[in-house]
């Protein structure tokens, strides 16, 4: 049994096409924007409150060469670890700066796979609201 577990399953559906990006030393890595999506019902008003996630996605070696020629609206599965880093920004004009340190999040896949479309993405929640462009990370 492991003392430390960080692994992520993601199913979801793509906001923006896979974007290719070259660091330095010209090695490629391929960065995603999937977006999962919950909900409930709430029982006063007897409505769906859903809510959709946007995760960013970064695959480095041959997870990347699956993932590079992703489209938006692709059903996808994401498997990886979840990493967060940390970095301080300035806000405010010359007199009022203030420092701020704010933190990233990002999923390092280790597997990405194309699925078939399900039937309906609807089928589970016939009242979910479907996910938009402008809400794409």
């Amino acid at each position: 049994m492991a003392l430390y577990e960080n692994e992520i399953t993601l199913k979801g559906f793509l906001g923006k096409d896979a974007e290719i990006i070259a660091t330095k030393t010209q090695k490629t890595f391929t960065v995603l924007s999937l977006a999962t999506k919950s909900g409930y019902k709430d029982k006063q008003t007897q409505q769906w409150v859903n809510r959709t996630e946007w995760h960013r996605i970064v695959a480095f070696g041959q997870p990347a060469d699956h993932a590079r020629n992703l489209k938006k609206g692709d059903y996808v599965q994401v498997k990886g670890e979840q990493c967060s880093n940390e970095y301080e920004k300035e806000f405010g004009d010359a007199k009022k700066k203030v420092k701020v340190t704010l933190r990233n999040s990002e999923v390092h896949a280790s597997f990405v796979k194309k699925l078939e479309q399900p039937a309906s993405s609807r089928a589970e929640n016939l009242d979910a609201q479907p996910v938009r462009e402008g809400d794409a990370a």
